[in-house]
């Protein structure tokens, strides 16, 4: 009865609310960290239009404003072509679940402002990896409702023409097992492997504490190395078996010679070829296999030193073979990643080389540039990082002031940026920043943000990384949260073949996807703008701008992992349980799509075999369906709510239920649902 109670007061109240949401639908909502924030955090919405006054802070458990606050002077962004003003509520430390109202810029979802606010971003953005493994079978212990059979064993890869000598003439086959599928397709690609292997261990060196404790639930979970690091050697343990033994050189690639369709990996049975040696592909192998030596060290000492020899014999065939470029054989028709300059490259490996050896011959062999903002194509940043990280255990070759000052500068440069960005974002101080993978260029801008407040202690620039990750989660023009199953309006259909494949409604979760660019390569119709911080569209067919790439993903574990180290400090909360098949705790979760028209889809978790109750209701109170009513197995549920017979409004759906083992303790929990006909 008291459930009851409340759930009506609660109705009565949100039915005064809800006339406010549908004068919103019309609009723009307020765009924020999906997610949420550390109480200690900077703290930003972004109000579209031409608005003015006052913004305000609501509690979603109690509908009171708990903070009132005075909206910046609106300002144009050139890349979306919007008008907006900032909601500033730093100040504002209180835990709880929020969402920001105004009332000419609409209500913004819900958020958290609680310690740890981006542990289960950091966890999950790491295990995507785990669901992209390559040869082997993902078992539903670790993947849950995403377990799938084993698929491409890369146990007789043939070597192309391209890539034939001597010793291994095209037709000869070798075993290449292991490493993660690159992206939305099933290839496995050296030169995306480089910087995407590099940013895990980069993560991991610098926040040693933090990921010595990060359960990921993986099959090595409890074999006494971070579980960070027996994914990363899941990848490298691929990458040493496409160094050719006979020589040093390092595939470019291993892949079919055309994309498969949209099949599950065990359907896919295309012939594998390893393509073409190339110097970029030889450098990134030397670079990341550097940084595995020392990394490695403490868990595997065999392997550290395997990993040293192969890194040196590659740099030998680099410097013997300093300019062969990747130029894509006519019968091969996957991903190129191709790079005709390979200076960063060769910066980057021997910056690596000289840190784990200490031999000045690999500092001299070098002339260090500017810095810059990481990608696969441009690596010379990573050396930067690897330097100042290593700073006070270099050899007195180096320079380490010009060290410190070459990273301080580039964060100073990216800070100011954000300063002067009408979204507070780094985003957009260049044009060619919203270019395929723009969500993995705030990333990067972010982590190299975070070496600044590194070297300075200058929080400033942690706020920067902050609003850049901000950005990827909901405060963007899009209004996307663009990691999937990570907020209340998150991509649905993103270009990845797994996701697309597997008959769950439910993408695998914790991909970023590329985010929007005006490129539009795919020509897929339906894409809302031209401009490039609102071209991007959430469907299949938009490859550049809704694929997953596991280089994209990298940069989301290493800023999410760092500001939970930084904020959070070295020890992440503990789990009940890790299996995501059986969850820890009951939850009703945001419906997705919302808005919705007239499909949307419910989920909602039981730690235990439970009654239950799910019921749909208007804002007065009178229910209009009955979704679920009886007991139900432990284990994450989805109900479909199919709302073609009603109009457009906000409609509530309850949750209660109670397991057999609660004694008479129940749990109830109630969203709110946006319907637009």
């Amino acid at each position: 009865m008291a459930l009851k109670k409340h759930f009506i007061t609660y109705v009565i109240t949100f039915a005064i609310w809800s006339v406010f949401v549908l004068a919103a639908c019309s609009q723009e909502l307020a765009k924020v960290n999906q997610i949420g924030f550390y109480p200690r955090a900077e703290k930003i919405a972004v109000v579209p239009g031409n608005v003015s006054g006052q913004f305000h802070l609501v509690d979603v458990n109690t509908d009171e404003v708990v903070y009132t606050g005075t909206l910046s002077a609106p300002r144009q962004w050139t890349y979306s072509g919007e008008t907006v003003a900032l909601a500033d509520f730093s100040e504002f430390s209180t835990p709880g679940t929020y969402r920001i109202e105004h009332p000419e810029g609409g209500s913004s979802y819900q958020f958290e402002i609680k310690d740890h606010v981006h542990h289960e971003i950091a966890r999950a953005a790491l295990r995507a990896y785990y669901y992209n493994r390559a040869s082997t079978a993902l078992e539903t212990a670790f993947a849950g409702v995403w377990a799938r059979p084993a698929g491409h064993p890369d146990t007789s890869v043939i070597v192309h023409s391209s890539a034939a000598t001597a010793e291994r003439p095209a037709g000869y086959r070798f075993s290449s097992p292991k490493g993660w599928y690159d992206a939305g397709d099933y290839n496995k690609y050296i030169v995306n492997s480089g910087i995407s292997t590099y940013t895990l261990l980069a993560a991991y060196e610098h926040f040693p504490e933090y990921y010595q404790n990060l359960s990921l639930n993986i099959p090595e979970s409890g074999n006494n190395v971070p579980d960070i690091l027996d994914e990363a050697r899941w990848n490298i343990d691929w990458m040493l078996t496409m160094q050719d033994p006979n020589d040093g050189g390092v595939y470019h690639k291993l892949t079919s010679l055309n994309f498969s369709g949209i099949v599950m990996p065990h359907q896919d049975n295309l012939p594998r070829y390893v393509v073409m040696k190339t110097t970029a592909a030889t450098l990134n192998f030397a670079a990341v296999m550097a940084v595995a030596a020392r990394v490695y060290a403490p868990y595997d000492q065999s392997f550290a030193d395997n990993c040293l020899e192969a890194a040196e014999y590659a740099w030998q065939w680099a410097i013997d073979h300093p300019a062969v470029y990747y130029r894509q054989p006519s019968d091969v028709h996957t991903g190129e990643y191709r790079d005709s300059n390979v200076q960063d490259e060769f910066d980057w490996a021997a910056a690596e080389l000289y840190i784990t050896t200490k031999n000045d011959s690999y500092w001299h062999a070098r002339n260090f540039q500017d810095v810059g903002v990481p990608s696969w194509q441009f690596v010379r940043p990573l050396a930067w990082v690897s330097l100042a990280h290593h700073r006070n255990n270099l050899t007195p070759a180096a320079n380490v002031q010009l060290i410190q000052q070459r990273i301080i500068n580039q964060g100073y440069t990216l800070r100011n940026e954000y300063r002067s960005s009408a979204y507070k974002v780094s985003m957009g101080h260049v044009p060619w920043d919203f270019v395929w993978g723009s969500n993995g260029v705030a990333g990067n801008h972010s982590l190299m943000l975070v070496q600044a407040y590194r070297l300075t202690g200058d929080t400033s620039y942690l706020h920067a990384a902050q609003a850049n990750l901000d950005y990827i989660l909901g405060r963007n023009a899009t209004g996307y949260s663009f990691v999937t199953g990570y907020g209340s309006h998150t991509p649905m259909n993103p270009h990845h073949r797994p996701s697309a494949a597997d008959g769950i409604p439910r993408p695998v979760p914790g991909f970023v996807v590329g985010g929007p660019q005006s490129g539009q390569q795919d020509n897929c119709p339906g894409y809302p703008s031209n401009l490039p911080a609102l071209s991007y569209l959430d469907d299949w067919c938009s490859y550049s701008t809704n694929e997953v790439a596991i280089n994209w993903n990298a940069s989301l574990v290493y800023v999410s992992g760092a500001l939970e180290a930084i904020y959070g400090g070295n020890q992440p909360p503990t789990s009940k349980n890790d299996n995501p098949a059986v969850p820890t705790e009951f939850a009703l979760r945001q419906n997705y799509p919302n808005p919705f028209n007239p499909v949307t889809m419910i989920r909602y978790e039981l730690p235990v075999r439970s009654r239950v109750s799910l019921r749909m209701f208007d804002v007065l109170g009178r229910e209009v369906s009955v979704l679920v009513d009886q007991y139900m197995p432990a284990g994450t549920h989805e109900v479909q709510f199919d709302a073609s017979r009603l109009s457009t409004g906000v409609y509530l759906c309850r949750l209660e239920a109670a397991g057999i083992l609660s004694f008479g303790k129940g749990f109830s929990q109630t969203r709110q649902m946006v319907l637009i006909r």
